[in-house]
């Protein structure tokens, strides 16, 4: 996940906050296969004995590295569940990324757009965090040592974002890959997100240049007819002579989600998204929402990928849901 990416995730998620694309791009969702790494775990847990080695060299244990991971991911002032939410999912990836190899050949790097946020408890305390959220983070870490998300036996790919905007996204409409655990569903109380709406105004020359199109005649006339995902996201829309997919469009026109409306205004579009990021997965915002409603961080985790189990490492010891 950056310099600056704390005080941009804190702002989007506590109501002032610009926010996080997170992340999991089409890189998560390949790879070839990989041997399982072996470890021994140790009395007191399995973290500590499984080390990560990022994209640099560096070697650290999995535990300081999730650590880092969600001083980068998740506002420290948020819900104790949320947070431990989000450190399943993140310890999840993690597994995933490391077992497969397909990361960087099993390491992985601290590019939020590749691989995961990842802030240092210095960096943290120096842009403004407190020690009392660095505290309640780590916690969240120690006190779901091991957990991970497992369907039919095997790690999820367990992507993750900023604010849906109301409802998640299938990721067969983001990536072109279908995951049963990975469906729409409705995703309440994220509203008071500054992310929730964004409005962006493209004049006939942006939209030419971004797009790659010619545009004639007034505005109104540039728009065609507009298919609708599931999850409430662009599928495809007609704009001047060209169909896009809302993932073009979102990507061209630096978009926050799919999830948006077009309109002519003046001489040019009116974009309103809704949402920010994929939308595919645990939806931060969401999972915030939840745990101030009092649901806890395996509540929260089945709601955002239905079907699949909280599991303790190795994999096969069952935790109950």
């Amino acid at each position: 996940m950056k310099t600056l990416w704390y005080d941009f995730r804190h702002a989007l998620c506590m109501g002032l906050m610009v926010p996080v694309l997170l992340m999991p791009t089409l890189l998560r969702l390949f790879g070839g296969p990989g041997e399982m790494p072996e470890f021994s775990a140790p009395e007191e847990g399995f973290d500590g004995s499984v080390s990560v080695t990022l994209a640099g060299g560096e070697v650290q244990s999995l535990e300081e590295y999730l650590t880092c991971v969600l001083l980068g991911e998740m506002p420290g002032d948020f819900p104790e569940e949320a947070l431990k939410a989000q450190a399943v999912a993140a310890r999840t990836y993690t597994r995933k990324a490391m077992t497969t190899g397909r990361k960087h050949e099993g390491a992985l790097c601290t590019d939020s757009f590749c691989c995961q946020a990842y802030r240092t408890p210095e960096e943290y305390l120096r842009q403004g965090g407190t020690r009392e959220n660095l505290d309640r983070v780590r916690e969240a870490v120690g006190a779901t040592d091991g957990l991970v998300l497992t369907y039919e036996g095997d790690y999820i790919e367990a992507t993750f974002f900023s604010c849906s905007g109301g409802r998640t996204e299938d990721a067969a409409e983001v990536w072109g890959v279908d995951y049963p655990y990975l469906r729409a569903t409705d995703s309440p109380g994220e509203e008071w997100a500054s992310s929730y709406r964004d409005t962006t105004l493209y004049s006939r020359q942006e939209l030419e240049e971004s797009l790659g199109i010619t545009l004639s005649g007034e505005a109104s006339g540039w728009l065609g007819t507009l298919e609708r995902t599931r999850g409430g996201g662009v599928k495809t829309l007609v704009l001047g002579d060209r169909v896009f997919s809302g993932t073009e469009l979102r990507e061209k026109l630096r978009l926050r989600s799919t999830a948006f409306t077009a309109e002519p205004e003046g001489t040019g579009l009116r974009f309103e998204t809704q949402g920010y990021g994929h939308r595919v997965g645990l939806s931060q915002c969401g999972a915030n929402a939840m745990a101030r409603e009092g649901a806890d961080f395996r509540e929260i985790l089945a709601h955002y990928y239905p079907g699949t189990r909280v599991e303790s490492e190795p994999i096969g010891k069952s935790v109950e849901n």
